[in-house]
């Protein structure tokens, strides 16, 4: 299993809508794709607004290339989501999960 993991510091007037977005649009959208398992949203208040650092889980780099593509280090990012930020990682991290 592959963690997916990725980093945005929202504006703070718009951390709950960002979080509706991903309640509503994102994790309904990756719970169809198959080979996806899971997904977190953490976040934390820092001066500079709402960091969040969002974690899915996949079955396998194949799984995740049919959400990303085959550059699957690209973030994406929505434009809707991008207005809603701050700062974000325009690339995302993997780790393979061990246990």
């Amino acid at each position: 299993m592959i963690s997916r993991q990725w980093r945005g510091l929202a504006k703070p007037s718009h951390a709950e809508k960002y979080v509706d977005h991903l309640r509503q649009d994102t994790f309904p959208k990756l719970q169809k794709i198959p080979g996806f398992i899971s997904g977190s949203i953490l976040r934390r208040n820092i001066p500079n607004g709402v960091e969040f650092l969002i974690v899915t889980i996949w079955e396998s780099v194949d799984a995740i290339e049919r959400f990303a593509g085959t550059d699957v280090e690209t973030a994406i990012v929505p434009l809707s989501v991008q207005e809603m930020m701050v700062d974000y990682d325009n690339r995302v991290l993997h780790y393979e999960i061990v246990q």
